[in-house]
């Protein structure tokens, strides 16, 4: 560690803290390498492109030979990609490897990191669930997830009929639904307009409610379901208009139709008693992602912050220079830091756990999201007016940290799902006394 003499003093003070470009971290060789080649990746390809399709409208944004193609085309050759699969790299390692490289994702450009993720997820569950027919039909295509949909929405991620309001008889349906006959699934309805990559996707893994002969519901009014995947160049599937939306206008959402669309029942990944153990998987693996790569987000804010303070003088003299700037910038980097250890340790339990849960991995999601939040926000303050302005990078840092705290589950829902699970380990004897 360098040392500094002061010769007044004659004192030895201890000099800068060792720290990685993350962060207060300690990286091996072969971690900095990946980081180093993925944060090169961000800078010079996802956030230029991510700031030119924030400026086009929705419709501009996903027209053949836009910016979002184009990035796209470069991340392919690249050989960049978002798979969190692995024979070689033990499950503790991946999921450092994972943490390090969707931060990266994250700084780079936040809608852009989700497209990528949902892009391979199809597959990534193919692999998971063992099916080589699905690796093979998933491959080198474009993804999506689609799990949430009008008249449902939140209660797709409603694990135990208990979670049910006293007065429902039963939970909702919705309007995407699957019915069993046979060797076939047909599938009918509508998906929310927020599904990510919807409006590009050629194939998608669904998480919808299912009837196998004998209705959509159990005996305690819970939903039968499926999760099934699906190529969308098949007869019945359309695509609806890509959403124009407030924040992470660089992922392209939209509705899926699905007019009597029939795939064989080889092509689910979970169905009949196994669904809510794979819907409770697939929701943790995907769940793990946004804490990661909205540390991202707000580490790029904190920096963009901690630059503009060494320029912007007031009172005579640097913001940085100011005591009350620097409580913001040490409150601003603690959060950071907060929603790394946070984010790691959710895919460090989520890789190893042999019992992962979708309600701790939203309990993670709703802290990093909200931490990151809180950061942009104050970052976009220390601009002032000009954090206001397209001139800077703050305000579209900030509509994009905002659109995290609703996206892949509403943040007050998942806090209260993450308490409900806590009374459950409790009641089971798990946690407590």
């Amino acid at each position: 560690m360098t040392q500094r003499k002061d010769a007044a003093t004659s004192s030895v003070r201890p000099g800068l803290p060792y720290v990685e470009q993350s962060g207060f971290e300690i990286l091996g060789d072969e971690e900095r390498a990946i980081q180093q080649a993925m944060h090169k990746f961000a800078r010079e390809v996802m956030r230029p492109a991510g700031i030119a399709i924030d400026r086009l409208s929705a419709e501009e944004a996903i027209a053949p030979g836009s910016p979002y193609w184009e990035f796209m085309a470069t991340a392919a050759s690249s050989g960049i990609e978002f798979d969190a699969t692995s024979d070689d790299v033990p499950p503790r390692e991946l999921a450092r490897i994972q943490a390090i490289v969707v931060e990266e994702f994250g700084w780079g450009d936040a809608g852009l990191a989700v497209s990528l993720a949902a892009a391979a997820f199809p597959n990534m569950m193919a692999k998971r669930a063992g099916n080589q027919e699905l690796v093979e039909l998933t491959a080198g295509k474009i993804g999506a997830w689609v799990a949430s949909q009008p008249d449902r929405g939140s209660d797709g991620t409603m694990l135990y009929p208990a979670e049910r309001h006293a007065l429902a008889p039963q939970g909702n349906k919705g309007n995407l639904t699957a019915k069993i006959s046979g060797g076939d699934i047909v599938i009918n309805g509508q998906s929310s307009a927020w599904v990510s990559n919807g409006p590009v996707a050629q194939v998608a893994i669904l998480s919808i409610v299912a009837d196998y002969g004998e209705g959509f519901f159990d005996g305690e009014g819970h939903p039968h379901g499926i999760e099934v995947i699906v190529p969308l160049d098949l007869p019945g599937v359309s695509h609806g208009k890509p959403l124009e939306k407030l924040g992470k206008r660089a992922l392209p959402q939209g509705e899926l139709y699905f007019d009597d669309v029939r795939v064989p029942v080889r092509y689910a990944v979970s169905l009949g008693e196994d669904y809510w153990h794979g819907h409770a998987s697939t929701w943790s693996t995907a769940g793990v992602a946004m804490g990661q790569l909205m540390t991202g987000l707000a580490r790029g804010a904190f920096e963009y912050a901690l630059e503009y303070v060494h320029e912007r003088r007031q009172g005579g003299a640097l913001l940085a220079e100011h005591q009350m700037v620097q409580s913001r910038l040490g409150a601003m980097a603690r959060k950071v830091e907060m929603m790394r250890a946070v984010a790691r340790r959710a895919a460090e339990y989520t890789a190893l756990s042999p019992a992962k849960h979708p309600y701790y991995t939203g309990g993670s999601k709703v802290t990093c999201t909200d931490l990151a939040f809180e950061v942009a926000d104050e970052a976009l303050q220390l601009f002032g007016g000009y954090g206001l302005t397209r001139e800077y990078p703050m305000e579209k840092l900030f509509r994009d940290a905002r659109a995290a705290r609703i996206e892949d589950g509403e943040n007050h829902l998942l806090n209260m799902k993450f308490g409900y699970l806590n009374t459950l380990l409790y009641q089971g004897g798990r946690v407590g006394a």
